[in-house]
């Protein structure tokens, strides 16, 4: 079952670099897909509604090149805890994303696989790993807490992808696309049981 409680969250994103425009979210800004959204003082809180992955789709908003920032946070609970973003996306199933698993920000032992790209549904995490073991996910720097809230910075200059954490000038994650799609819907994502998103920004090149 699809439901969003909306309060007083803002979204705030660009038409260009230079300018940006606010806009208070409500039920027609909004397309969920598996998944249940819940907006109280400024976070969205995105739970699944099932299993598989789960989005968030902002309306009427086409994504090329640009910036996405957010805030995000998830959990310290191994294998239970994947959040992150959607571009580039073509439909519920057919979409780019940057994800994270915070449960191995710290791990010694599998801290290489705490951000992900991925271009679903051909080229997902365990493809890509068989295919291009260490090329399509990495460490994070800094390294945040991993119960806690951490800053993301996306930055997309197709096929380039760069991904920036808690204000770093140094990128956490570089990358170049798979996928053929230039443009497309943006939106909010898990693979989990739920994730917590706030102070979105778009900045459209």
């Amino acid at each position: 079952m699809r439901s969003i409680v909306l309060s007083t969250f803002i979204l705030g994103f660009a038409y260009n670099l230079n300018a940006q425009t606010s806009v208070k979210a409500d039920p027609a800004n909004w397309t969920s897909h598996n998944s249940t959204a819940t907006f109280e003082k400024g976070t969205i809180y995105l739970k699944n509604a099932s299993s598989g992955s789960a989005l968030l789709w902002l309306n009427g908003f086409n994504f090329k090149n640009g910036i996405v920032e957010l805030d995000i946070k998830g959990k310290d609970i191994r294998g239970q805890s994947f959040v992150g973003l959607a571009f580039h996306g073509l439909n519920n199933t057919h979409y780019d994303a940057v994800y994270f698993r915070p449960f191995n920000f710290k791990s010694q032992e599998k801290k290489n696989m705490a951000v992900q790209y991925i271009d679903a549904p051909d080229n997902v995490w365990h493809v890509l790993r068989n295919r291009f073991p260490g090329k399509y996910e990495n460490a994070v720097q800094p390294v945040p807490d991993p119960d806690d809230w951490f800053h993301v910075k996306i930055e997309v200059n197709t096929p380039d992808i760069k991904v920036y954490l808690n204000e770093s000038n140094e990128p956490t994650l570089v990358v170049e696309k798979i996928s053929t799609r230039n443009e497309g819907k943006v939106g909010l994502w898990i693979d989990s049981q739920d994730g917590w998103f706030r102070n979105i920004t778009i900045r459209k090149d």
